[in-house]
């Protein structure tokens, strides 16, 4: 699955996971991505969108 969104190009983010006794382990936050139909220039494709692009009205949906 694609990792990136095809509306925004928000992709993983990386970080740690920061124990108790302040040990690191390297992990990845993944953004929230959903596979739909939008319609681009008037004609409908699939595309894999992030919530937030969904949310705010930045994609329509193809019917």
């Amino acid at each position: 699955m694609a990792k990136k969104c095809d509306i925004c190009g928000k992709g993983p983010q990386v970080g740690h996971n920061v124990s108790h006794a302040h040990n690191l382990n390297k992990r990845r936050w993944m953004p929230n991505l959903r596979k739909l139909r939008i319609l681009e220039n008037g004609s409908p494709r699939r595309a894999y969108v992030c919530t937030r692009c969904l949310r705010s009205g930045k994609v329509t949906k193809a019917l």
